[in-house]
């Protein structure tokens, strides 16, 4: 959920550790997958082996947190640990999961993102009263309550996929309208249809 509309390409570079990977091949949009929970269990509690009680808390979020939504066949999972900038305390154990660290944004949140390949995850790692983590968790119950915000959201994924995007966070920014307008329905209507 971007801060912005349109990406700002040189920030990208600024916050990516490595170069940002340009996308390969067109955003794949598959229809829901009930085995997305069942690998994000999995996938919650090899971190929770890892961290302890480092992992103050795991929520899944994004698409696939939502049953019968279409997503990008990426798990998203915020993880919430007492200070992100000590990376030391949390980064280490996660690369014994094959976690890498791509982005590092000290000034917002103190977010970052580690990803994994196989299965595709990205893990959001956020100190504990970080904005854009209750942000993720209202847009995934919003979603989940409403079949009219369900549908479109789907359906402008599924428009957006169709374009063509250097990076995926293109993708994702392109998004925002409609995500704000989803997350302003969560907050004027609750949950309710």
């Amino acid at each position: 959920m971007a801060s912005q509309s349109e990406t700002d390409i040189g920030y990208l570079h600024e916050v990516t550790i490595g170069d940002p990977v340009p996308l390969r091949e067109p955003i794949e949009i598959r229809d829901y997958d009930p085995v997305w929970p069942q690998t994000y269990a999995r996938l919650r509690d090899d971190i929770r082996r890892v961290l302890r009680k480092g992992a103050l808390d795991i929520a899944h979020v994004g698409s696939t947190s939502v049953p019968g939504l279409a997503a990008k066949p990426i798990i998203d999972i915020d993880l919430t640990v007492a200070d992100p900038g000590d990376e030391d305390a949390y980064v280490p154990a996660l690369e014994t999961l094959d976690y890498r660290l791509r982005i590092r944004e000290p000034q917002w949140h103190e977010h970052r993102l580690l990803k994994l390949d196989e299965p595709q995850v990205h893990l959001h790692v956020f100190g504990p009263d970080a904005e854009p983590a209750h942000l993720h968790r209202a847009f995934r119950d919003r979603l989940r309550a409403s079949s009219k915000d369900r549908q479109l959201y789907a359906d402008t994924k599924r428009e957006l996929a169709q374009q063509n995007w250097t990076y995926m966070q293109e993708y994702a920014d392109a998004k925002t309208t409609v995500v704000n307008h989803i997350l302003a329905n969560a907050t004027d209507r609750g949950t309710r249809d």
